[in-house]
């Protein structure tokens, strides 16, 4: 195992979430393999860093949590550069304030930086669905839609073009070489949920730094909440076509070579597959059978539609995006 100090950054905007991060933290703070520090973003919400300030005034040593504001503008992409930037830790390793960590989450992801060519670590995360079962008509293919782990990605520790954020870690190093999270990208607030903030960063870091290495190491278990209005079509629709928008503007900011190179691969072989599984499950009559391949096809069709609105969209604004230097890392 390194000897790698690990920081644990953990975005929040909302106290609708008060009791998930609250799970967030413990599952950090129980960790077989201590992180050195939890940084806790609030995104632009003075009542809930307020309330959590006075409920961690008092947490230090192993147990060590530190809340800060948001120091850039709204959004994901800003808070994580806020937490990168006060970060004390050789490696910044990220968690969703709806999801919790297993007890070796952070050994696992430490592993990985044996190699020094190492630049990123993400782990697997798996859904907590409110209902206590997934859908019938929902395909694992399609599990991405609820920030999971998706049926297509290899299993064990693999090399990757991109880790995915709500389960992931970097070198402090990386952002050094690449910068910090783009803003413009991903979700800022507003109800639409973009994303893929995480896909831009790792393909210009593999470009500043040509011999980096990023893998998923699915031994490093989150389980994310999936709440209930996420269980519905609409909602499906509404995700699918906002990946559409997002996949855009990777594009334009790294190239489609690059920004749609995995995605090919899923799209020509993961997803023709699923569907196939789907057909013959509704021709042996188990359920959702035919609801899957339909979902399959629809996700689809949404996001090729969002992406064609997004190029035509940023084509025609002129979309830039700001690539912030990350300074700090001393506390």
């Amino acid at each position: 195992m390194t000897d790698l100090d690990i920081s644990v950054v953990i975005c929040v905007y909302t106290e609708d979430r008060w009791e998930d991060i609250l799970a967030a933290v413990s599952s950090v703070r129980a960790q077989s393999r201590p992180a050195l520090e939890t940084l806790l973003v609030v995104d632009h919400n003075a009542a809930l860093l307020d309330r959590l300030s006075r409920e961690y005034k008092d947490a230090e040593g192993t147990d060590r949590v530190r809340v800060l504001a948001n120091a850039g503008p709204r959004g994901l992409s800003a808070g994580r550069n806020t937490g990168i930037a006060a970060s004390r830790g050789d490696v910044v390793a990220f968690l969703d304030d709806d999801a919790v960590a297993e007890r070796d989450w952070l050994w696992h992801l430490a592993d990985g930086y044996a190699d020094p060519r190492v630049m990123a670590v993400g782990g697997r995360t798996e859904p907590i669905w409110a209902s206590g079962r997934r859908p019938d008509w929902f395909p694992e293919e399609f599990d991405w839609v609820v920030g999971c782990t998706y049926k297509g990605l290899p299993s064990g520790l693999v090399r990757v073009r991109n880790v995915l954020g709500g389960n992931a870690s970097f070198r402090r190093t990386a952002f050094d070489a690449a910068g910090g999270f783009a803003t413009g990208i991903g979700r800022d607030g507003d109800k639409r949920p973009l994303g893929c903030e995480e896909t831009e960063l790792c393909i210009r870091l593999t470009r500043a730094r040509p011999d980096a290495i990023l893998l998923i190491d699915d031994r490093a278990v989150i389980h994310h909440r999936v709440p209930e209005v996420r269980e519905h079509f609409g909602y499906f629709r509404t995700r699918t076509y906002a990946e559409g928008l997002s996949k855009a503007l990777v594009a334009r900011s790294v190239g489609s070579d690059k920004g749609l190179e995995s995605e090919r691969r899923y799209a020509t072989r993961v997803l023709p597959a699923g569907v196939a599984r789907g057909l013959r499950d509704a021709l042996l009559s188990r359920p959702g059978g035919a609801g899957r391949a339909g979902a399959i096809v629809a996700g689809v069709l949404t996001a090729a539609g969002g992406y064609v609105v997004g190029s035509v969209r940023a084509r025609r604004a002129g979309t830039t995006f700001v690539v912030p230097e990350i300074e700090g890392g001393s506390g």
